[in-house]
């Protein structure tokens, strides 16, 4: 994961899930210059049409998440504190409910 999130071009991912995440960078930082060329060449490496809707609804929902985090100044829980670990709990028990 520490090689993807750094940009390795050869880290060790399905050749599906490097095309999403190209796809996603793409709409995220220059959503202008996104075409349907870029859905072509993310379904030619085997990302189905289903899977990149899906993306891009998921992506979508972040990329304003994190905006509004921004502009309303929330601030992201630390590590250590034990909040991630009682929220994945909680998400392996009761999901998203």
């Amino acid at each position: 994961m520490d090689r993807v999130l750094a940009g390795d071009p050869t880290a060790p991912i399905d050749g599906r899930v490097r095309a999403t995440l190209a796809f996603l960078e793409k709409m995220t930082k220059t959503p202008q210059a996104l075409t349907p060329e870029d859905a072509r060449a993310a379904m030619r490496a085997g990302v189905s049409k289903t899977a990149i809707e899906e993306a891009l609804e998921v992506g979508f929902l972040f990329n304003i998440y994190d905006r509004l985090a921004d502009t309303m100044g929330w601030d992201v829980p630390p590590g250590d504190g034990g909040y991630y670990q009682i929220a994945a709990r909680r998400l392996l028990t009761s999901g998203y409910r």
